[in-house]
């Protein structure tokens, strides 16, 4: 069975062809034009989407979407980074065009599904899945179907608390906030080692992160200990309240890789109450930056056998 698979994000769209068993076997991808919106996003989907169709003859299409969503009927409520997508029909808007089942969830939720089925939590029941990226995401699968609760469904840890003053998880572990931090030490320490390998970046600064940290640089070896610990004391409240078997670790951070995985999982246990140690095991996203497209993919498929 022939399916279409869309990502919606804040810097990237991708539009995939494959199968129920996350195959991929065409790719389209463009980079998102902030200044031009949601119209913007929605012409290239309309101007790709034929050729598509024609080429693969998908029985659905599934969409991951950055942002809340209506799940039940493909409503999106807004986008925080995009401009041109308050209250729109995403789900009718697709219909309409291609004349096929539209399944739309928010993108996160997607990607923990992908996890969950072809991915890093493959063969385990429950997972859950958190996104650092741009913002800060969850997903949880139980018994191989997406948890939404009442609406709109995301499980938005990223807006947990970490204090009662109000920050929040986002604010110090997005890719962003990461960056900040790092730009910080570069400019305390000009002749360091995390200053040397980004050599004048002025964004994007965390992909140097692994490679400072094993350089021995201190003040990249600190940052990445306060974000793995932020990272561990959030997700405690999702061990202690859901008792996922896997936590995937997603999103562009996440390419940190080893270093990142493995100081999460030594600092989770001091977080999580004695009956429930060891806890669950710690993976980094195993369908890397697929996670999202392979995700929709799995949620057309899952979505048109369950007939909703």
């Amino acid at each position: 069975m022939n399916l279409l698979g869309i990502e919606i994000g804040g810097t990237k769209l991708q539009l995939v062809a494959g199968d129920a068993s996350g195959r991929i076997t065409e790719r389209l991808r463009f980079s998102v034009d902030r200044a031009s919106g949601g119209e913007g996003i929605r012409q290239r989907i309309a101007e790709a989407l034929p050729a598509l169709i024609r080429t693969h003859a998908p029985a659905a299409i599934g969409v991951g979407f950055g942002g809340p969503v209506d799940w039940q009927t493909g409503q999106i409520c807004c986008s925080h980074q995009i401009a041109g997508w308050h209250d729109f029909g995403l789900g009718e808007w697709l219909r309409s065009r291609s004349g096929l089942p539209v399944f739309v969830d928010n993108d996160a939720n997607v990607a923990a599904l992908g996890e969950a089925v072809h991915g890093a939590g493959r063969g385990r029941n429950s997972v859950f899945w958190i996104n650092m990226g741009s913002g800060v995401g969850g997903g949880l699968v139980a018994d191989g179907r997406l948890y939404h609760g009442a609406k709109p469904g995301e499980a938005e840890i990223g807006h947990l608390r970490l204090d009662r003053s109000g920050t929040i998880l986002e604010e110090r572990c997005s890719g962003w906030a990461v960056d900040r931090r790092l730009r910080t030490a570069i400019a305390a320490n000009p002749a360091g080692p995390l200053a040397h390998l980004a050599g004048g970046a002025t964004s994007g600064e965390a992909r140097f992160l692994a490679a400072a940290v094993g350089e021995g640089d201190t003040a990249a070896q600190g940052i990445l200990a306060e974000v793995a610990d932020d990272l561990a004391f959030a997700l405690s409240h999702v061990v202690q309240l859901f008792h996922p078997q896997v936590i995937v670790v997603g999103g562009g951070l996440s390419l940190v890789g080893e270093p990142l995985r493995a100081a999460i999982a030594s600092a989770l246990p001091r977080y999580v109450m004695d009956s429930f140690q060891p806890g669950p095991d710690i993976r980094l996203a195993g369908l890397g930056e697929d996670s999202v497209p392979i995700g929709a993919l799995t949620l057309a498929a899952t979505r048109l056998d369950a007939g909703v």
